[in-house]
């Protein structure tokens, strides 16, 4: 049996992640927690999230979490989502400014809102960004197995990832501004959009999660 952690640090929208887990793959033991022993036991890490990153990096501070979600990232099948993917990069303009795990190279930075114009329609794009939109695959990955190019997912967010090393991007997204919307480096990958939201692009994804032995 497949034993998967969901890393509770305390913030919302993780039982839903889950029951889309449960559901695409029923065999698997699916665990909810904050214990650093069930991150260290499991096969597959999964870390969602959605609000501020930093109330994120703290919790994972003051829970202890952070040191075995670290080791978990250099040898098992990794999932970041939202927040997830956000706490990867080098640092967050959110907050005024919060230092984020530094796993990859890069900024998160808040939408301008003055700046936010459809190229197409010019009329002014709302902040947050909310609602489904494509992902644009970037690179070939057992993750978008399955998966057409340009499916919608559905979104949540007022910070986008902005990646400094090419390499690193799976997907990337256009909401005014083109922006990463999934990443990947070795075992890990990690989306901007929400796929327990996503209906079908987004079980297929956590399909393909529960499959994937972590290599890219």
């Amino acid at each position: 049996m497949t034993t998967v952690a969901v890393i509770d640090y305390g913030m919302g929208n993780l039982r839903s992640v889950c029951k889309a887990i449960e559901h695409v793959a029923p065999r698997a033991r699916v665990q909810l927690t904050t214990a650093t022993a069930d991150i260290r036991a499991a096969a597959r890490v999964v870390f969602p999230g959605q609000g501020a990153i930093g109330a994120c990096m703290t919790a994972l501070e003051g829970n202890g979490l952070r040191d075995s979600l670290l080791e978990a990232m250099k040898t098992k099948p990794f999932l970041g989502i939202c927040l997830g993917l956000q706490a990867l990069y080098d640092f967050s303009e959110e907050g005024g400014g919060t230092p984020g795990l530094s796993l990859l190279a890069g900024a998160v930075k808040r939408f301008p809102v003055e700046k936010m114009t459809d190229k197409d329609t010019g009329l002014r794009l709302k902040v947050p960004h909310m609602g489904w939109n494509e992902v644009h695959q970037t690179t070939a990955h057992p993750m978008w197995h399955g998966i057409p190019q340009n499916t919608r997912f559905y979104f949540v967010h007022s910070y986008f990832v902005d990646s400094a090393d090419p390499s690193d991007v799976a997907g990337e997204t256009s909401y005014a501004l083109r922006f990463t919307s999934a990443a990947a480096r070795a075992n890990i990958f990690a989306v901007q959009f929400h796929p327990e939201k996503s209906q079908r692009g987004g079980l297929r994804l956590l399909e393909n999660f529960m499959s994937w032995d972590g290599s890219h």
